[in-house]
């Protein structure tokens, strides 16, 4: 037996518990994998309160980094003692060990911990996907991400700035605001006092930017289309402050013909060879020391109740793991 936290209904932190669960061996196609350290993420959040819903009882968490300690029938890739690591589908990383398909694995290479593995799967991989797919940004653009100290953001800064693009921020303090100038961000805009829209058009001249990557939902939706240059990408990937209110077609059309995209990790995932491509070129930035992965909390995972409400709470920056 082995520990695992389980949820039996949604709601709060509380609802989480710490439980003993049984790791079988791993089928054909499979391994098992010890886990040396799993990533926490705010999707982990609308898991438990039913924004996202799953069949109950159910795990939580997506990412995590650890060692094959078993492996299945016709899987040649892999072998005990590899180091791996990995975000996938049904959530279940909040666990000492699991099973999972190979095919969901990617080695890492030496110059990648554990730790920064498990921080950087799903974060950093999402960070490629927005940069280099969801809108390809270019040298000597500018972009505007919101939330530029949670993971992502953190990720996007370094990576958008090693692009060669000026990068504009969205932060709710001073203290966050000096942590991502540290990071890649050349405007970091307080949007606690300052409104940000305003803010934009200043930097850019009234010009506006050609990218918006929108991890905040209701509170930003309006503000961030203002802030687009015609025929701009509004990019919604997540919802910290709620679902975006029911879009009207004009709203686009009537700012410059903009374009609206809600995309996900596992669409662009889910194509032929693309996770192995979208990992390899993480592991490449990461090992670079182009960008860099900023743990800046760790919890133990029985403790996760704790680490979620600081993560609601907004109290946390940059990634956080927890330690099985």
């Amino acid at each position: 037996m082995v520990k695992a936290i389980r949820y039996e209904r949604t709601g709060g932190p509380e609802v989480m518990q710490w439980v003993d669960v049984e790791v079988g061996e791993p089928g054909p196609g499979e391994v098992r994998i010890a886990q040396r350290a799993v990533g926490l993420n705010y999707i982990d959040v609308y898991f438990r309160t039913g924004l996202y819903p799953q069949p109950l009882p159910a795990g939580l968490g997506m990412e995590a980094a650890g060692e094959v300690t078993a492996v299945g029938a016709g899987v040649t890739h892999l072998k005990n003692g590899d180091r791996v690591a990995y975000v996938a589908r049904p959530p279940g990383a909040y666990c000492e060990a699991r099973v999972l398909p190979a095919a969901a694995l990617v080695k890492l290479p030496d110059a990648v911990s554990f730790d920064d593995a498990a921080s950087a799967m799903l974060q950093g991989l999402t960070a490629q996907y927005l940069l280099r797919q969801t809108y390809r940004v270019q040298p000597g653009q500018t972009i505007l991400i919101h939330a530029a100290a949670g993971g992502v953001g953190l990720f996007v800064c370094q990576w958008a700035k090693a692009l060669g693009a000026t990068v504009i921020g969205t932060v709710g303090s001073d203290e966050k605001a000096e942590l991502v100038k540290a990071h890649g961000c050349d405007h970091a805009i307080v949007y606690t006092r300052e409104n940000f829209t305003e803010r934009v058009k200043e930097i850019t001249g009234g010009a506006g930017v050609p990218v918006v990557y929108d991890s905040i939902g209701k509170d930003t939706y309006k503000g961030s289309l203002d802030c687009l240059a015609p025929l701009g990408y509004f990019v919604s990937f997540g919802n910290a402050s709620g679902p975006l209110p029911p879009i009207e077609s004009s709203e686009f059309s009537n700012r410059g013909s903009l374009f609206f995209t809600r995309p996900t990790l596992f669409s662009y995932m889910g194509q032929p060879g693309a996770l192995e491509a979208m990992a390899a070129e993480l592991f490449d930035v990461l090992s670079s020391g182009k960008v860099k992965t900023n743990i800046r909390q760790r919890y133990a995972l029985k403790d996760v109740g704790e680490a979620h409400r600081d993560l609601e709470a907004r109290k946390t920056t940059g990634s956080t793991i927890l330690i099985p």
